[in-house]
């Protein structure tokens, strides 16, 4: 059984990590480059780093900060945000980055997810998807798929667009609630449930882990591969260590190093 993975993301604005709630009301809470080392040291499994105004912005990602929090960790490390094309990627990944995560320009030109798996493999391809809930009789998941930050509906049925974009050569799916997101109050389940059941790939859940019960219930109930969290450890409410030993202790296969 493969060990379950803790991922902390990296939401950056103008060079700075920030947060917010359900996408809204964003906050400057700190340097992204020293908190990727800080959580790298307390024993971190992966780092996701999102440009998260890049793709709304329509500019490239900044790749300085890439190559800064690349020279800090030695994890895996993603990132995310602005990336269009294959040669998009190559620059990334050129920066250090072992993994890209595509998502509004996946959904519009989706080739582009199978354009760079073929350049990279699908090891380095994760299709990043954030998701509403939703009442309209032409999304039978009831879940759709949302860009541009949750401002821009596109009629596409999340789990649809899972099985797509395993097809097309995504390695990964990362799974984010719109509705979940920074609320604290736990992942959206059954929305992780359902995305886990439908993709032979590995799935991130993403969006609202608050405490480790939540992470837990995500891993387990949720069916997910690997649990992303950001409130829990850029406000200092718990430690890499901390989540690791709770998940450990209700009988979870978890890496403990580098506590």
């Amino acid at each position: 059984m493969l060990s379950k993975r803790l991922i902390s993301c990296l939401d950056v604005r103008d060079g700075r990590l920030v947060k917010s709630v359900r996408f809204v009301n964003t906050k400057d809470i700190g340097d992204p480059v020293s908190a990727a080392r800080r959580y790298y040291e307390a024993g971190l499994d992966e780092l996701v780093f999102y440009d998260i105004t890049a793709s709304s912005d329509q500019r490239d990602i900044m790749l300085d900060v890439v190559e800064d929090v690349a020279r800090q960790v030695f994890i895996p490390f993603s990132v995310g945000g602005g990336l269009r094309s294959v040669e998009d990627c190559r620059r990334v990944l050129g920066a250090g980055a072992e993994k890209v995560n595509l998502n509004t320009a996946a959904v519009a030109d989706p080739d582009v997810i199978s354009e760079v798996a073929d350049a990279f493999g699908v090891q380095a391809v994760v299709l990043s998807m954030d998701v509403k809930a939703s009442p309209a009789a032409s999304i039978p998941s009831g879940y759709e798929i949302v860009t541009h930050g949750g401002r821009r509906n596109t009629g596409m049925d999340a789990i649809e667009w899972a099985r797509r974009g395993e097809a097309l050569g995504a390695g990964e799916i990362v799974v984010n609630s719109i509705d979940a997101d920074g609320t604290l109050e736990g992942y959206e389940l059954t929305l992780t449930r359902m995305i886990a059941g439908t993709v032979g790939i590995p799935v991130i859940a993403s969006g609202g882990g608050g405490r480790p019960e939540h992470l837990c219930d995500a891993l387990t109930a949720g069916g997910a591969d690997a649990a992303l969290v950001a409130s829990m450890l850029h406000y200092g409410h718990y430690s890499v260590g901390s989540i690791k030993q709770f998940l450990h202790d209700q009988g979870l296969k978890i890496r403990m190093t580098g506590q």
